[in-house]
């Protein structure tokens, strides 16, 4: 399994990294956000629903369970938080895979099945702005994007 680490210190900095992998994304994509409460998931959102063209204010969708940006490419974003598994199989976002990306709150309830390929950013709070990002990958498509963003944050780093 490939894995990477990053910090941001600001909460634009976490925006930052999912703008970076927004240019990555294609139709049927799956990003699992795990971590708890306040750690920078929906923040990391805004960042790609902005790296996808998308307008609008990024909001949890805890309680509408699933929101959708348009932009280049469709963003569907899902909060597990308040599902258990069977739940999560009823919503349907194996269709939604066709059209959009999805980003997934709570990835680790996300059925089996759409994990196989997942790209899975696992967040932490290292301080009162600062959040760590462990990144790892499932599946070929998981380490496509995986290795896409790492260069793209490696890219994107000022030049001494």
């Amino acid at each position: 399994m490939t894995e990477a680490a990053w910090v941001s210190d600001a909460p634009e900095e976490t925006e930052r990294r999912g703008e970076i992998l927004a240019g990555a994304l294609r139709a049927g994509d799956v990003v699992l956000l795990i971590g708890p409460l306040g750690a920078g998931k929906t923040r990391f959102v805004t960042g790609l629903a902005r790296g996808l063209g998308g307008r609008g204010r990024v909001r949890s969708p805890s309680f509408g369970l699933v929101h959708e940006y348009s932009g280049r490419l469709p963003l569907v974003h899902v909060d597990l938080y308040r599902l258990g598994d069977r739940e999560a199989e009823a919503l349907g976002l194996d269709e939604l895979l066709e059209r959009a990306a999805l980003v997934v709150e709570w990835g680790e309830r996300l059925p089996g099945a759409l994990r196989r390929e997942a790209l899975e950013l696992h967040f932490a709070i290292a301080g009162p702005e600062r959040r760590s990002i462990v990144a790892s990958a499932s599946g070929e498509r998981g380490a496509e994007l995986l290795e896409a963003w790492r260069a793209g944050v490696s890219a994107s780093r000022p030049r001494s």
